[in-house]
């Protein structure tokens, strides 16, 4: 997914606006998160909330999104995961490399992809990995109806430009309401990671790019 901002923090279990949350709650799929001070609401995460994050933390698992969603860190010569800034998406600091000449189109590489695997070149220009923890920087500000909707059209916040490859959101969108919910809902509750992930390039500008 791409880049998004929001707020950083989702009060955990402070109060329920709609009836739509004590339907979540009553099937649980109630969303909550990390709590910060300011907000002052310190109450235990109802039992279905947490169910919901633990089904929505195997589901982000097998679907790989730490793949292109979390820097990465060497192990043995092996990218892996770097769990310290899980699924905040490209690192800002990260400088982008060239692309050689030649190298895509009819016949060539499909698309490149950096070491971080977080950004990917291709005919559709450069994009990059959105961070998906709960900070500004992320989807902190995003709702549960935004998240799902941005999966099942394929288009920023629901509504927006489109989402680019490499996300599969064509796959993705065949996934339940709940099944969404639930990733969403885990994705509440990780650790907030300032990382501003960069817009992405056109074709004709990443052409201008340094090669």
């Amino acid at each position: 997914m791409e880049h998004a901002s929001g707020a950083a923090l989702f009060n955990k279990g402070c109060g329920m606006r709609s009836k739509s949350f004590v339907l979540a709650l009553s099937t649980g799929l109630l969303l909550v998160g990390v709590t910060s001070g300011a907000f002052g609401c310190m109450r235990e995460p109802a039992a279905g909330t947490q169910a919901a994050a633990e089904r929505g933390e195997y589901l982000v698992s097998v679907l790989a999104c730490d793949d292109c969603h979390s820097p990465k860190a060497l192990l043995n010569g092996v990218p892996v995961p770097d769990m310290a800034r899980r699924l905040s998406g490209h690192p800002s600091d990260s400088p982008l490399p060239a692309v050689p000449r030649g190298v895509l189109g009819p016949d060539q590489w499909a698309f490149l992809g950096n070491s971080h695997m977080t950004a990917w070149a291709g005919p559709w220009g450069i994009s990059f990995a959105a961070n998906l923890t709960p900070h500004d920087d992320g989807l902190g500000l995003w709702t549960e109806e935004q998240f799902v909707n941005s999966l099942k059209t394929g288009t920023h916040l629901g509504v927006g430009r489109p989402v680019l490859p490499p996300m599969p959101w064509p796959a993705y969108k065949n996934m339940s309401d709940e099944e969404l919910k639930a990733i969403f809902a885990f994705l509440k509750t990780l650790p907030p990671v300032a990382n501003v992930v960069p817009q992405p390039i056109s074709p004709e500008l990443a052409q201008g790019l340094p090669r």
